[in-house]
């Protein structure tokens, strides 16, 4: 995880530089390859080959290892002597290591008079900020348990009441921040319109309106000013708010109403469901709940292709990687596409039967995703597997959720006994990938309640 050029101290070799680690490694390569050679009764969707059958590696490489230190301890000392340009760190490790030591403790959040928590978003070290089915964009403060309301904002049509059919509140399904963390947009007073805020005040900018006539399930920034945001009518919308929007001077706070630069069908589309920017190919990816992923020019804001998903049931949340590498959560296992050609690279079963896959994030290579079972899985890519635990070998690591807040509490459902657990829709780490906060509620629509939990 840690990496450290050593420099001799006294002779021509640092002390690190030992035979038997040459060896070592050898051992674990031809390990590795034992292990991956074995033929499973399942096939995979997507094999690799090394290019070479050798097992001599240059002698630049040799020499390298055996002056290189992958101990954290050097680590420090050389970050404690100035030497950084010798040493670095991997950005997962605090994440990685206190995932499979099992470090991570749950602390119940209490959320009352709330229903079911959609998505979230760490503001800073200590704020987090989440919406709610019933409409409610609250802020929590993990070091003293508060939490604030923010109010929601009207559009012109709510506020003179012009618009024929009463303002449609189903909950606020996305909170995204800009790249300088300056701006949070997220869903407006009514479903249909969003909102965007100045951070880190929480102060009112302006209201998009006049775009969707449904419910917008998600958003995502583009840079500093340009936003995109999908919905149920199938549409996709492109906002620009300007740097002159933020240079308001009223003593009460007021927001501005503006229009999309641009609005188009996604076609072959019905409901966007998802949305994400692919910084990596400067590309936008949207799914689509009949089991469609769509690929937009963020330059042009074109369409330019649509590929159909292996499976088309309960495709609800969908993740990019920093290489490019899409997560799309389906109903039993979660998919791994190649962003260059779409192609199915794995499919990472669930593990437990009836475990749909309701939220999905990267932390460097380890996929992380909440279930509606109310556990946390965690999968590590470079390994091609779930994390194991370094206590218990033969365990993989798993966080459960506490139960929350439902209503009615009822254990017996048409005379069949059900355990309740709530369903992970949202998750988020902190900057230092060394807290997780973790959030949901009630699967079935007939149930009112929440989850909401911090892991640290």
């Amino acid at each position: 995880m840690s990496k450290t050029r050593m420099r001799p101290v006294f002779g021509d070799i640092p002390s690190c530089s030992l035979s038997h680690r040459l060896e070592e490694r050898i051992v674990r390569i031809k390990a590795m390859k034992l292990e991956l050679s074995r033929k499973t009764d399942k096939p995979e969707d997507f094999i690799t080959y090394d290019d070479s059958d050798s097992d001599e590696e240059p002698l630049s490489v040799q020499n390298e290892i055996l002056t290189t230190s992958y101990s954290f301890v050097d680590y420090v000392r050389n970050r404690e002597l100035g030497y950084t340009n010798y040493s670095s760190v991997a950005n997962d490790y605090g994440n990685r290591h206190i995932l499979t030591h099992e470090m991570f403790k749950e602390t119940p959040v209490n959320l009352p008079h709330m229903n079911k928590v959609f998505c979230s978003q760490w503001l800073s070290d200590r704020q987090v900020v989440f919406g709610t089915k019933c409409n409610k964009l609250m802020v929590y403060d993990v070091m003293t348990h508060k939490i604030d309301q923010i109010p929601s904002l009207l559009s012109k049509r709510d506020m003179m009441g012009s618009d024929p059919q009463p303002p449609q509140q189903c909950g606020i399904h996305s909170v995204q921040i800009n790249p300088s963390r300056t701006l949070l947009a997220t869903g407006a007073r009514n479903t249909c319109d969003i909102a965007v805020y100045r951070l880190p005040t929480l102060d009112p900018v302006c209201v998009g309106e006049n775009a969707h006539k449904d419910w917008v399930f998600d958003m995502c920034w583009l840079d500093d000013e340009f936003l995109v945001s999908g919905s149920r009518d199938t549409k996709m919308a492109l906002w620009r708010i300007t740097p002159d929007m933020l240079e308001s001077k009223d003593e009460i706070p007021t927001h501005k109403h503006i229009q999309p630069i641009s609005l188009k069908d996604c076609r072959g589309a019905q409901k966007v469901r998802a949305i994400t920017f692919n910084k990596s190919y400067d590309e936008i990816a949207a799914l689509s709940l009949n089991g469609y992923i769509h690929i937009w020019s963020a330059e042009t804001f074109k369409q330019k292709l649509s590929r159909k998903l292996p499976s088309a049931q309960e495709n609800v949340c969908l993740a990019v990687q920093d290489s490019g590498l899409y997560a799309i959560g389906c109903r039993s296992y979660t998919l791994l596409l190649d962003c260059r050609t779409l192609q199915a690279v794995k499919k990472v079963s669930s593990r437990y039967s009836g475990c749909g896959i309701r939220s999905a994030s990267f932390q460097g290579d380890v996929l992380t995703v909440g279930t509606g079972l109310g556990m946390l899985m965690f999968y590590d890519l470079k390994a091609g597997k779930y994390l194991e635990s370094s206590i218990n070998s033969s365990r993989t690591v798993v966080l459960k959720a506490s139960k929350g807040y439902v209503y009615p509490d009822e254990e017996y459902v048409d005379n069949i006994n059900i355990k309740y657990v709530p369903a992970i829709y949202t998750h988020c780490y902190d900057a230092s990938g060394t807290r997780l906060f973790t959030a949901g509620g009630p699967l079935p629509a007939t149930l009112t309640g929440n989850y909401a939990g911090l892991w640290q």
